[in-house]
């Protein structure tokens, strides 16, 4: 199945439940604050990573520094920093045995992703989950 194919895209979606939303902001406004939001309305487990805010609680869910310190397995990681931090959060992601790496609009790493893809890892990138859940009609 070619990659960020609609059905690709749809099959994730479906099959994920838990994802790792990495650079969460408690901060309403912001677009990872939204989409942690939106998904957690839909139906997934939504875990925050932001080092900045570890041991508080956001959404319900308690704020991790790492991906590491998640003790509970992630389906899929959702990448709301910078293009160059994301093979940083890809390597983590690959070390906690993620089955998808997201990266949220405008994160592009073609590098992290050709690792990632080399790991097994499916990968999508410059694309946002609530924008497709959307498009896609998906329901949970």
């Amino acid at each position: 199945m070619p990659s960020n194919s609609p059905e690709q895209i749809r099959d994730i979606l479906e099959s994920v439940n838990t994802i790792a939303l990495v650079g969460a902001s408690e901060k309403t406004n912001r677009p990872s604050h939204e989409v942690m939001e939106y998904l957690q309305h839909q139906g997934y487990r939504v875990i925050p990573v932001n080092p900045q805010l570890a041991g508080k609680t956001l959404l319900g869910e308690v704020v991790h520094a790492s991906l590491a310190e998640i003790p509970d397995p992630v389906d899929m990681v959702d990448i709301f920093r910078r293009s160059e931090f994301a093979g940083a959060v890809t390597d983590e992601a690959l070390a906690i045995g993620a089955k998808v790496v997201w990266m949220q609009l405008d994160v592009i790493d073609a590098e992290a992703a050709a690792r990632a893809r080399a790991a097994g890892v499916t990968v999508i990138m410059d694309r946002c989950p609530k924008i497709d859940i959307s498009r896609l009609g998906i329901r949970r």
